[in-house]
């Protein structure tokens, strides 16, 4: 019987034969370098320019091109991007072209998965299609209501944008999409920045979604990312149920979906939610009283949070729950050191004004940094504090945001839910 190393290198081995297409085509062709080929044939879409060997033909910035192993087998078709250190992206490996009906049957499968096996609440705000782990790199559409928000993060994509909007209008009846790019990965991508186009009609104010009995309004336009966080959706619910008479402190609130599930759906006794933009904590204060929340149980305040937690712990403040969810700490590989630092430091510092057993919420939507990595961060958390730390829940994020088994990286978002000694 085969051991599972066995097994996979057999099945690989395997592999390599199969693909032994020889295009006809005149598409520009890009060799990779000996022993590199591995992930791609097992269908990682991000072919980095340390990956390859040579290019033939002159293929320009959005060009078509085929990836080649270096003994010449077929890989996979993918778009070329001179500009990124990603230098393909890879969409199909059977060997057709990328042409219009083929992105069609993307668009279709994403927004099907969404709409026979989620069963949200029908004002719920909804990811449509997310990049990598939908096989469309450089793509995400979220649904807010009657209106979409498209970011491209990859010029491949972004040079297609009308042909996609197109699709997503004609399939969802949408009335209107908000297109846009994100600053650092425009840089990294060539694409120009900023850039934010209109196709069809956008509201004039911010739209209401209901996420878990809560109401929340959605500011397309000024929004981070696009528009809200949706991908901690069953995180916020999960860690409410930690909180039931408890005083809650939450981290980074940005427009208060923690600290507002903590106290409607798990009846904390006070919540108090911290968030370094102005223009957020006026609107989770709007948010509260929209909900009709107890204005002498949850207040919202501004400013750096490391400069608050070291107040409170002057202060002598205590809370039962704290919860963290910063922003991304590491967008390169170079960065993950220095993240894994801001983290341990971050946590080490809620601990100061945790109870004892209390309970820690903390989440990382660093892709780069690992959960294994993450959860090593706690272990030093827990060595340094001389507190023990107990993972009661480790989890990721919403269904509608998969991860791809073939680009692990698409499990970026880690929230760790904890008993502190």
């Amino acid at each position: 019987m085969l051991g599972r190393a066995s097994l996979i290198q057999t099945i690989s081995h395997a592999t390599l034969h199969q693909k032994t297409i020889e295009s006809m085509s005149t598409l520009p062709r890009v060799t990779l370098k000996p022993r590199r080929a591995r992930p791609f044939f097992a269908r990682h879409p991000w072919v980095f320019v340390t990956s390859i060997e040579n290019v033939t033909g002159e293929p320009t910035p959005g060009t078509e091109v085929e990836v080649y192993s270096h003994e010449g087998k077929f890989v996979a078709r993918g778009i070329f991007n001179p500009n990124s250190a990603i230098r393909v992206r890879l969409y199909r490996w059977d060997g057709g072209p990328l042409d219009d009906d083929f992105w069609t049957t993307l668009v279709a499968t994403s927004l099907r998965l969404r709409k026979e096996s989620l069963k949200l609440n029908a004002k719920a705000g909804v990811r449509l299609i997310s990049s990598e782990a939908d096989g469309l790199s450089g793509l995400t559409v979220d649904h807010y209501d009657r209106w979409l928000v498209a970011q491209f993060t990859s010029l491949a994509l972004f040079e297609r944008r009308d042909l996609f909007t197109g699709l997503l209008r004609e399939m969802t009846g949408a009335q209107g999409i908000l297109v846009r790019s994100e600053r650092v990965t425009a840089e990294q991508e060539g694409i120009s920045h900023p850039f934010e186009s209109i196709v069809g009609t956008l509201p004039i104010e911010p739209i209401e979604i209901v996420e878990h009995g809560l109401t929340y309004w959605v500011d397309l336009r000024a929004g981070q990312k696009t528009g809200f966080f949706l991908d901690q959706r069953d995180n916020r619910l999960a860690a409410s149920k930690y909180c039931e008479g408890k005083s809650v402190l939450d981290l980074y609130t940005y427009t208060g979906g923690f600290a507002l599930n903590a106290l409607k759906n798990g009846r904390a006794r006070s919540v108090r939610g911290v968030e370094s933009s102005a223009v957020a904590v006026e609107v989770a204060r709007h948010h509260a009283e929209i909900n009709g929340l107890d204005a002498s149980k949850i207040e919202f305040e501004s400013g750096d949070t490391l400069v608050v937690l070291e107040r409170l712990r002057t202060e002598g403040a205590r809370f039962g729950v704290v919860i963290c969810d910063p922003p991304k700490f590491a967008r390169s590989p170079r960065g993950v050191e220095d993240a894994l630092k801001a983290y341990l430091r971050l946590n080490l510092k809620s601990l100061d004004i945790l109870e004892p057993d209390g309970i820690l919420v903390t989440c990382s939507c660093s892709g780069l940094v690992e959960r294994g990595l993450f959860a090593d961060m706690l272990s030093q958390v827990a060595e340094l504090s001389g507190r023990t730390i107990q993972f009661l829940e480790q989890r990721g994020q919403a269904p509608d945001h998969p991860v791809s088994a073939s680009c692990l990286e698409t499990d970026y978002l880690k929230c760790f839910i904890c008993r502190v000694g």
